[in-house]
């Protein structure tokens, strides 16, 4: 029987991220459907991860795993130090401007002058 680890392994081949070798390890400590759960993503996104198929930018998914898994934190600028993944999300929500509530307006304005901010701009020519 082939584990998490094994299929990352022959997927990725020389190129598997050490976070990626992690996951694997976590799904087979205890199941996909539970890793899955904590980070909050579904559980085919990692089987797509794990075998290397996954389409779209890995960084959002390394971001919440090392946060949730391995404890990364960061210094926000406006609530200090904090989970990585708890800045992921605060960067994806400040996305959209919301004034009704004071912690949105705060961190949209602290995540718009962030460095870890990735969000560009698409301008029409």
């Amino acid at each position: 029987m082939t584990g998490p680890l094994a299929i990352a392994e022959e997927a990725w081949g020389e190129a598997l991220p050490e976070w990626v070798a992690a996951l694997a390890a976590e799904c087979a400590a205890a199941s996909q459907n539970k890793v899955a759960g904590r980070l909050g993503v579904s559980a085919s996104m990692i089987s797509q991860v794990l075998r290397r198929k996954y389409p779209a930018d890995l960084t959002p998914l390394e971001d919440r795993f090392m946060g949730v898994f391995r404890h990364a934190r960061v210094d926000c600028p406006a609530l200090g130090l904090m989970p990585l993944n708890e800045c992921r999300s605060w960067r994806e929500k400040s996305r959209t401007f919301a004034a009704g509530n004071p912690l949105r307006l705060r961190m949209y304005r602290a995540c718009a002058g962030c460095p870890r901010n990735r969000i560009t701009e698409v301008t029409d020519d």
